[in-house]
């Protein structure tokens, strides 16, 4: 381990060699085998950084022995709770010794870390939990029974190697973002005793390895059908809010609670049409056993059901805007082959007016009238260039063209937007509308923006092109009566547009919500504003 060490306890630890000499010269020699002999300090420069600041955010606990502020080797020295491997900090064992404070900003950088445990403790003060948690080769992290309060950090979707998750009893609130979607080697996860809402996200549907679950004492609502194919062998979700019918996979599990929710009593609806019930988990399917007998690799029935359902679903919205640009496309065909010039009429005349047959020359100046628009017609159609073409489409498949315009926005990273809002704790929130959610966000040189994290759901994206193409439109509407876009993010598989923040309020707030400090708006203003609201969006 590159550690030298002269037998015997006690003594001086850590002393240089050269301090010893000089101390001891007039001593006995005896005491020498006392002391410590160390050529350089053991513990990675990184880790040493992080230690040093993780014990000024706890505010410097005496309970802590050995810990300081500046300098030290916590692998060399054995500080409290710290255990080693070479020069690299592998574990923080801290937990119930009445902590304070908050984790370190720079977490992060603990590359060999695989266990975090600060439970039992009074970190947070209702705070949110740090971004940058250590994430490279961390396996579990708990940091149960403290003061956390917002939602989770983003950062735990990165922790590819986590197995076990534990913030129970905590201030946990709002919905659960998707951080799931890559903790394949999850097993355990509690998240009981929070005040966490809304819906199990789907990111669940991938927690392939996950076998214990607690969810109980929340308000989750919805379904719980994203844990039906999980191989979960404990489920807690009682004391919830949950509804819908308890599916029947959950219903074979040998430990399982459920009480205490809104559960429909009547019978379960049946199966969606073409897809049959997804077979019972294999406890011994490849990968769980590990002697890969008897199992079968590749994507379950249910995974190929949600396939189906998805490409019937995506294929009815393609189809539909097929069909009106077909039907578009016909119109247009039949005005370019009758080469008729457009015009509009007054109602009146709308009714006296005969067919006018294919050969006739007709005089656009000789039908004009007062409600006659002058339209110049469209460019003419080139079939073969045209993506509407009915037989090129339905042979070969459309590449979509990249032309998107450059784009004059600040590029925001997620780390960026999570540190500013605190990680879209639900105290930033400032509105929602159809698309998403907005939050206030603060920023280390103090400007303050508004950022609007889009729902996946309500407006997916294809693709990065997509959101760029979006983007590049957003950014080029320039109006005294538009909030103008400052920035955007597409990071890990999220939207957010960042625009300037308006201390004001909302135009909702404005109109509906006067209260004894604020007076209704005049007649006069509201004209104002719905004026200025139609010169924005025309």
């Amino acid at each position: 381990m590159g550690r030298r060490r002269s037998g015997g306890g006690g003594g001086t630890v850590g002393v240089p060699w050269l301090v010893l000499l000089l101390g001891c010269c007039c001593c006995s020699s005896s005491i020498w085998p006392r002391g410590r002999i160390f050529a350089a300090a053991d513990t990675d420069p990184n880790d040493l950084a992080v230690l040093n600041t993780l014990f000024t955010s706890l505010n410097s606990p005496g309970q802590l022995n050995g810990w300081q502020a500046n300098g030290g080797d916590p692998c060399g020295q054995s500080w409290k709770g710290i255990t080693c491997s070479g020069s690299g900090v592998t574990k923080i064992l801290l937990p119930n010794l009445g902590l304070s404070g908050n984790l370190a900003y720079n977490m992060n950088n603990l590359g060999s870390l695989t266990e975090l445990d600060m439970s039992q403790n009074s970190l947070g003060g209702g705070n949110q939990i740090q971004y940058n948690l250590p994430y490279m080769k961390l396996e579990k992290l708990n940091l149960a029974g403290n003061q956390f309060g917002g939602n989770l950090p983003y950062s735990i979707s990165t922790m590819d190697n986590l197995k076990y998750l534990n913030l129970n009893h905590n201030q946990l609130q709002g919905n659960i973002t998707d951080v799931f979607s890559s903790l394949y080697s999850l097993t355990e996860l509690d998240l009981s005793f929070n005040s966490l809402t809304g819906d199990l996200p789907q990111s669940f549907t991938g927690l392939s390895s996950l076998k214990r679950l607690y969810l109980q004492n929340n308000q989750f609502t919805g379904y719980i059908n994203v844990l039906a194919n999980l191989p979960l062998e404990t489920l807690n979700v009682a004391n919830n809010r949950f509804t819908g019918w308890i599916p029947s996979q959950l219903k074979k599990i040998n430990s399982i609670q459920t009480d205490r929710n809104s559960w429909s009593t009547g019978p379960a609806p049946p199966p969606p049409p073409y897809t049959a019930p997804p077979p019972p988990y294999s406890r011994n399917s490849p990968g769980q056993n590990g002697d890969g007998s008897g199992g079968k690799s590749g994507i379950g029935s249910g995974g190929v059901a949600g396939i189906i359902i998805s490409l019937l679903v995506v294929g009815a919205i393609v189809a539909f805007f097929l069909i009106k640009r077909r039907k578009r496309k016909a119109a247009m065909e039949e005005y370019f082959e009758q080469h008729q010039p457009f015009t509009s009429f007054p109602s009146n005349e709308v009714k006296d007016m005969k067919p006018i047959d294919e050969s006739t020359a007709v005089d656009i100046e000789s039908l004009a009238s007062p409600a006659s628009i002058s339209l110049k017609p469209p460019p003419k159609i080139e079939r073969h260039k045209s993506f509407d073409d009915d037989d090129d489409f339905s042979n070969k498949p459309v590449a979509k063209k990249s032309n998107i315009a450059p784009i004059k926005a600040t590029v925001y990273s997620v780390a960026d937007l999570q540190m500013a809002t605190d990680s879209f704790n639900f105290d930033n929130l400032v509105g929602e509308g159809t698309f998403g959610r907005v939050y206030r966000a603060q920023f280390n040189n103090g400007k303050v923006l508004a950022i609007k994290k889009l729902d996946s759901t309500v407006m997916p994206f294809q693709s990065s092109d997509d959101f760029a193409e979006l983007v590049s439109n957003i950014s080029k509407l320039h109006h005294p009566n538009l909030n103008e876009l400052v920035g955007y993010c597409m990071e890990h598989g999220q939207h957010l547009l960042v625009y300037d923040f308006h201390r004001n309020g909302s135009l909702q707030d404005l109109l509906h919500l006067s209260d004894e400090y604020s007076k209704p708006l005049s007649w006069n203003s509201r004209v104002k504003i719905a004026l200025g609201s139609a010169r924005a969006l025309e």
